[in-house]
This record gives C-alpha cells, sequence and structure tokens, in this order.
C-alpha cells in the first residue's frame, strides 16, 4: 500500500511546521516526506554548499518546472507504506496540483502561521546555515518563499492554524486538527 491521502503542512519558515509535524508524528503514528529534505539532499548529492539551498531551489525550479521539488519527493511518497502521509513544506499551487493530479493524492492543506517578527526571532535561535542573520535576510528570503507561490498555499488552506503562543500549546492544536483530517480522510476513503 502506498500513500493515496496527503495531509500538506505549509507555512513561511519559522513558523512552527515542525514542530506541529513531530507532534503530530509521536501522537498519531503518520510517514512523512519532507520537501525541504529533499532539497537539501539533491543539493548534497549535486555539490551545492548549504548556504546556497534558497538559490539552488530556484535552480531547480528554472530546470524542472515549478513543480519540481515536488516532482523529485515522488519516489519518497511512493515508497511509504501507510495509506496517509505529512508532506512537509509545500511551497506552491504547482506542487499542490502535482501531488493531486499525477500522484492522486487526497489532499488537504493545512497552514500554520505566525507573526514576521515572531519568525524572525525563531530562525535567528534555530541557526541552520541557510536561516537569516539579518532582518534583511529575513525580508528577502520571505520574498524568495512567496515568489514561488506559498502565499497562495497558504490563503488557500482547508484549516489555519494561528501560532504565536506556546509550544505545547501549538502541539495540541497540531494533534487535534491533523487527527481530525486523518479521521475525515480516513472515513471517506471507506466504501
Amino acid at each position: 500500500m502506498t500513500c493515496s491521502m496527503g495531509i500538506a503542512i505549509v507555512g513561511m519558515p519559522g513558523s512552527g511546521k515542525t514542530t506541529c509535524i513531530n507532534a503530530a508524528l509521536e501522537s498519531l503514528g503518520i510517514e512523512r516526506v519532507s520537501l525541504g529534505d529533499v532539497v537539501r539532499e539533491e543539493a548534497k548529492k549535486r555539490g551545492v554548499p548549504m548556504e546556497r539551498l534558497n538559490e539552488f531551489a530556484n535552480d531547480l525550479r528554472r530546470e524542472l518546472g515549478p513543480a519540481a521539488v515536488a516532482i523529485l519527493a515522488r519516489r519518497k511518497i511512493e515508497e511509504l507504506r501507510g495509506p496517509a502521509c505529512i508532506i512537509d513544506g509545500v511551497r506552491s499551487l504547482h506542487e499542490v496540483d502535482y501531488f493531486r493530479n499525477e500522484l492522486g493524492l487526497e489532499l488537504v492543506i493545512v497552514a500554520i502561521h505566525s507573526s514576521p517578527r515572531t519568525r524572525f526571532e525563531r530562525l535567528r535561535r534555530r541557526g541552520r546555515p541557510d536561516d537569516p542573520r539579518t532582518w534583511e535576510e529575513f525580508v528577502a528570503r520571505d520574498r524568495r518563499e512567496l515568489s514561488w507561490g506559498i502565499g497562495s498555499v497558504i490563503a488557500l488552506a482547508d484549516h489555519m492554524i494561528v501560532n504565536e503562543g506556546g509550544v505545547e500549546e501549538l502541539r495540541r492544536a497540531c494533534v487535534e486538527v491533523i487527527g481530525s483530517v486523518l479521521r475525515a480522510l480516513q472515513s471517506s476513503s471507506r466504501p
């Protein structure tokens, strides 16, 4: 059996996607594919330094088209054994369309939202090599993400979780929302 029902988690960098997904994975036992990991793995294969990751993502889209990351994630999704999966880091309607039309996934979009100031502080504390160190870098990264179409995916989300509180509050909200989505997806797929 392969994943036929997907929950796409979308949000701007630093919104809390990873915390949300980890809570769902721990509580609900669902599998996950990270589109960010797909980009990092492809960059590593091609010898691209992690500091160039955001530009490399643009390069991939120029090379393979606007659904490039979804195309590269296909094999990982097809290898999953459970009927439902979380797709972490969807950034465009092209990716959403690819998952729905090319992979035939029944896809529900859950958006995580946090204010820019909150996200900037989280990213500074997180400290990945590609995270912004200044407000100007942060704004440039947000603009790049928005140029890929992430704002459209957020605007069309089926569910929205606002993350301006604490970690436990976010974890509870995510387990509740993703759990209800899973139950609805599973009940709709029964004959």
